[in-house]
């Protein structure tokens, strides 16, 4: 059965807020005015809304006092406020002429603007239907003492946080906090739409990238909703690739790769043919990217690779998992968990050999530029984060990531992470610390080649930090490899993570820590931890989630046992190694025998059974 809500319930979910005090400002509802006397006053003024009345016209005789659904004011800006009208049926969304305030959402909030744009910037929503994507909503901006009122076309039926509607009017990028729940239904909507007009799975993709990159030119930002025509829509968007792509001195030849892809899409039959201002068309696939994904990439404060999460969505919806583009997302309290572990700050320089859409280098960069000023922000961007991405799809994805949050694109190489251009290009770029999940299971390298790969481009005592499968871990595998890693470069620590941490993909994992250049002393010991439980729980359409807000409290303690090279029985332990050993805590850890039970000694025995098995062990009684 499908829940409904009521209109102004699904407005206040949408806008994140509540009635009364918010952060932003105060909702009001209902013409409740008594904290506002000048509004209380426009109210009355506006008196009740008229069966009849034009949208520039003034009733002879108002009676009572207006009562929109909501009036929202704003600490930042004491001269703008938002007017809200809502109606419970979309058929009642707004009339021909704009003349049945009492009757009709859009009529009615523009009525309520008229009066109070007399002494307030007003930004007049008008929200119709009560079921969640089967709404309604429309925006306009009347400013203070403005003859007419301006439709903002751009957040058709799209209703957003009061912060962002100041920004619009005052020129400024929107922002937006991360949100699973609106990247899952836009990817759907994305897609399906994409589905109807048949656009075949490769350039669905490399669709949204350009779209997202377009959206980064300045002039097409502001100018796309003015565009007339589907060709003049689509040649504006070209020129717009085109333009960043140049100025991101990404090479020719990858510029034209993507132009070309959307040559093809320019072929499609049925994409041209649907008008600009309905569901489906060019224009509102750049509407839905605009005021829904952009403003959460380009959300600094935030460690969030929301163009990975919305990626591995929308292919989600292809009928796969995201592996087909190489898509396996890095959990991303995994990846935070990592930089922590390699101390970034504003001087450190980073490298992902395999960067796939760039999730390390967004989260590393964030806690980069934390406590900097606007000049070493930019010489961070320019100098001090490194990508190498052999697959088209992701290299896309990857410049993408970069260019919307204004970074280092021109440091993303499209190319073998084991080539000789690579090596050449980072030669000489003190990189101090590297950042890798390595592809899985590949025919021409093992996870821990890529390792190798990674120590060796790093300066002399930089930090490697990766994860891998625990089969990395395991003495009898990759002795080879194994032994050529010791010879050059010393192993920190490794450490045991959640069994179920890359849900849905079943690999276990864990992540090490590297030293780079200086040959392992078998006589130091390496730490060990055994950091099963992170505190997320696996939730129906969720995932796994952190359903107790413990991860924090958590990361602080793995993170200390760390640095402080603390032995704590049942979590961590110290031990010398060598090549040829097991790296896993579960070897050499003392268990904590106090808080066992019946339960978790079969269930070792169970995973312990399961472990020979993956691993081809024979079992000797």
């Amino acid at each position: 059965m499908k829940i409904e809500v009521y209109a102004e319930k699904l407005v206040l979910d949408a806008m994140n807020i509540t009635i009364g005090q918010n952060n932003f400002g105060y909702v009001y509802p209902q013409g409740n005015m008594e904290k506002a006397t000048k509004l209380e006053e426009l109210l009355k003024k506006a008196g009740g809304k008229p069966k009849e009345c034009g949208v520039y016209e003034y009733p002879g005789d108002s009676k009572g006092k207006g009562k929109p659904e909501f009036i929202m004011t704003y600490v930042k800006d004491p001269n703008t406020v938002i007017v809200v009208e809502c109606k419970k049926d979309v058929k009642k969304h707004v009339s021909q002429n704009l003349n049945k305030p009492a009757d009709f959402a859009v009529d009615g909030v523009l009525y309520y603007a008229k009066f109070i744009k007399e002494e307030y910037n007003v930004i007049a929503l008008a929200a119709s239907g009560t079921e969640e994507g089967k709404h309604k909503s429309s925006t306009f901006i009347w400013r203070k003492g403005a003859e007419e009122f301006e439709f903002v076309s751009k957040f058709d039926d799209s209703i957003l946080e009061p912060e962002n509607y100041l920004r619009y009017i005052r020129g400024e990028r929107l922002k937006k906090q991360f949100s699973l729940e609106t990247v899952r239904k836009v990817s759907l909507e994305l897609h399906d739409a994409l589905r109807e007009i048949k656009i075949i799975e490769r350039q669905k993709p490399i669709f949204i990238a350009g779209v997202l990159i377009a959206l980064q030119d300045e002039t097409f930002a502001t100018e796309y909703q003015s565009y007339i025509t589907y060709k003049s829509t689509m040649n504006n968007l070209k020129t717009a690739i085109k333009n960043k792509l140049k100025d991101s001195n990404i090479q020719q030849s990858k510029v034209q790769n993507l132009i070309n892809a959307f040559e093809e899409i320019d072929t499609n039959i049925k994409l041209p043919t649907i008008p600009l201002e309905e569901k489906g068309s060019i224009r509102w696939y750049i509407q839905q990217l605009d005021t829904n994904i952009k403003p959460m990439m380009e959300y600094s404060e935030t460690t969030v690779d929301a163009l990975g999460i919305f990626y591995h969505e929308f292919i989600k919806y292809s009928g796969g998992d995201g592996k087909g583009l190489g898509i396996v997302l890095t959990p991303e309290h995994l990846t935070d968990f990592m930089c922590e572990l390699a101390e970034i700050n504003k001087h450190s320089k980073v490298l992902d050999i395999c960067c796939g859409s760039a999730g390390f280098l967004v989260t590393a960069m964030s806690k980069m530029l934390k406590n900097t000023t606007e000049e070493e922000s930019k010489k961070i961007k320019r100098e001090s984060l490194y990508g190498v991405e052999q697959e088209a799809e992701l290299f896309t994805l990857a410049i993408t990531n970069m260019i919307v949050r204004k970074d280092g694109k021109s440091n993303i190489l499209h190319d073998d992470c084991f080539s000789q251009e690579v090596e050449k290009y980072l030669e000489g770029k003190n990189i101090d610390i590297g950042l890798i999940n390595p592809p899985y299971s590949q025919k021409d390298y093992s996870e821990l080649e890529f390792v190798e790969r990674l120590l060796a481009l790093l300066a002399k005592n930089g930090k490697g930090i990766v994860v891998v499968p625990m089969s990395c871990a395991i003495g009898t595998k990759f002795k080879e490899v194994r032994e050529r890693l010791f010879k050059k470069h010393t192993l920190e620590a490794v450490f045991s993570m959640p069994d179920d941490i890359f849900y849905p993909v079943g690999t276990n994992v864990c992540v090490m820590v590297w030293t780079a250049h200086k040959p392992h002393n078998t006589k130091v010991k390496t730490f060990f931890g055994y950091y099963k439980d992170d505190g997320f729980e696996k939730r129906k359409k969720l995932g796994r989630i952190d359903v107790n807000d413990t991860w924090e409290s958590i990361k602080e303690k793995w993170l200390s046992m760390y640095f402080n090279k603390e032995t704590v029985i049942g979590l961590t332990c110290t031990k010398e190694v060598t090549f040829e050993d097991e790296w896993l805590a579960e070897a050499y850890m003392e268990t904590d025998y106090s808080k066992l039970t019946q339960e978790d000694f079969e269930k070792t025995v169970r995973d312990y059974l399961s472990y020979l098995v993956r691993n081809g062990i024979e079992y000797e009684d």
